[in-house]
């Protein structure tokens, strides 16, 4: 799975997908174990592609890597790889990506009887309730999270 930049902005670095055929890697189907493996277990190989794992829908699919804290507590962190789907409807409990006055983030949805929020997954950081003042969009909801070790 290869990506090229689209946009770079203080909290996010959007990407668009570019889907590969033929190269699927090995995948073993056994479970990997975190204790004493088993020396009786067969092996089961297939192939396995990311990019079909990943990305339901190319065309409306794209990656942002985030910048900053504001989401540790729903495991998004600095640096990591998000995969964005804007063909998804936004709910309530959604972490989607938004546009906010003038900036890309990336918070938790929160509809209620009062209104629409923006919820940082972080103490730190505050509650950003929407107004019919704000430049706002929900650009598309988050799907998937690739870290590295």
């Amino acid at each position: 799975m290869r990506s090229n930049t689209i946009h770079k902005g203080k909290n996010l670095t959007f990407f668009t997908p570019e889907v590969t055929s033929g190269l699927d890697a090995v995948f073993l189907d056994t479970g990997i174990s975190a204790g004493f493996p088993s020396p009786a277990e067969d092996f089961k190989e297939e192939r396995l592609s990311l990019d079909r794992e990943l990305i339901k829908n190319k065309e409306a699919t794209f990656f942002a890597r985030v910048s900053g804290q504001s989401m540790i507590g729903a495991g998004l962190e600095d640096s990591d790889l998000l995969v964005i789907d804007r063909s998804i409807e936004p709910a309530n409990n959604k972490i989607a990506v938004c546009f906010l006055d003038g900036e890309f983030t990336v918070k938790r949805l929160k509809i209620d009887k009062d209104g629409m929020f923006l919820q940082p997954e972080n103490p730190n950081y505050p509650i950003i309730k929407i107004t019919e003042d704000n430049d706002f969009i929900i650009w598309g909801i988050v799907t998937n999270v690739i870290k590295k070790v």
